[in-house]
């Protein structure tokens, strides 16, 4: 559709110098809006010429690439002689062991920088699936790795390590911590050798990296734990509060964030023991246990949290303490049978 540009600086019309000019892209024309004068006519369309209905069309059709990525060792503007094997059956038998040579030369002349570029960038991209983390974490984890690469910080250590080191580095910073405990599991790399790596390489790139935060764990433990948005709100309020109580300052902010959502299960009847807690983010039902009564007490909230435990405990002890119904058809049944006598063997 024909659409109103007003700019500030823009064309302005010959006749009146009014800037509020209309250009119809179908007809190829610009117009002036206040005095109807055509200031252009038969204007080039800059725009494609093809048309696509599906992404595979679309692909067949399109003559550009992808956007500059740092996530590729070549930026992502890499030439190759064929895309596989059975491209080299498209062109004649003189010319396809000339081609295959061609294409086995062209990897091998690959230089040792890229090669470990290539190799750390599929790692990376494993681990970013593997733990849902976004575009912009993995993108700033390929340009550190790429620093730490022009400085010569790789040599002597292992790619996994410098990349699980970097991505926890990056994690924090982009405010989506992840534990070492997770990003353990994820690359098979030791949280030592991790923590080792991590100090290493902050140093030497000169990363200052602030603790993490107890609030920024909130949603994630809230998603693994099944609970509602408003106990993961509650919990944020819990923080907050306890925070300004001095609560939380020099305490591990996740067993402070599992204690959080803890005591906001509680208060909002979504039943959760300690040990559940516990289990799934990865801390011992100790921290849990004595970062909530530290909480509990600094906010003034021990008694209703207990009261509201007390209660769920006591529940299921109702429903097995009440008595059972008699079966009175059974039993008349088991009467009649235990009534007929035995009959006597001949």
């Amino acid at each position: 559709m024909p659409g109103v540009i007003k700019p500030r600086d823009g064309p302005r019309c010959p006749e009146c110098g009014s800037t509020n000019i209309r250009y119809d892209h179908i007809r190829g024309e610009s117009v002036c809006e206040n005095c109807g004068a055509v200031i252009k006519e038969s204007m080039i369309d800059t725009t494609q010429e093809w048309r696509a209905f599906d992404e595979d069309q679309r692909s067949r059709r399109v003559r550009t690439g992808a956007v500059l990525t740092p996530t590729k060792h070549d930026q992502g503007i890499t030439t190759e002689i064929g895309k596989g094997r059975g491209e080299l059956f498209k062109v004649t038998s003189k010319k396809r062991a000339q081609y295959y040579r061609l294409t086995k030369w062209h990897k091998r002349l690959i230089k040792s920088k890229d090669r470990n570029l290539s190799f750390a960038f599929s790692e990376l991209q494993r681990l970013i699936s593997y733990l849902h983390l976004s575009k912009a974490v993995h993108e700033k984890v390929a340009k550190f790795y790429q620093q730490a690469v022009e400085k010569g910080l790789v040599r002597g250590r292992s790619t996994e390590s410098i990349i699980a080191a970097l991505l926890y580095t990056t994690c924090r910073e982009e405010g989506a911590p992840r534990t070492l405990e997770e990003i353990s599991n994820a690359s098979n790399i030791d949280k030592k050798d991790i923590g080792k790596t991590y100090r290493y390489i902050a140093r030497k790139l000169n990363i200052r990296i602030l603790p993490a935060k107890a609030r920024d764990y909130v949603p994630r433990f809230g998603s693994l734990l099944n609970l509602s948005e408003k106990v993961q709100v509650k919990a944020s309020d819990v923080l907050d509060e306890a925070s300004r109580h001095d609560v939380t300052s020099g305490k591990g902010p996740i067993g402070v964030a599992a204690a959080a959502l803890y005591i906001s299960a509680v208060l909002a009847g979504e039943k959760k023991t300690q040990r559940e807690v516990a289990d799934v983010i990865g801390v011992t039902e100790v921290t849990i246990r004595n970062r909530y009564k530290e909480m509990v007490e600094a906010l003034g909230i021990k008694d209703e949290v207990e009261e509201k435990v007390k209660e769920e405990e006591d529940a299921p002890a109702k429903i097995k303490s009440s008595p059972k119904t008699a079966k009175p058809a059974k039993h008349a049944k088991h009467a009649k049978k235990a009534a007929r006598p035995k009959k006597r063997k001949r």
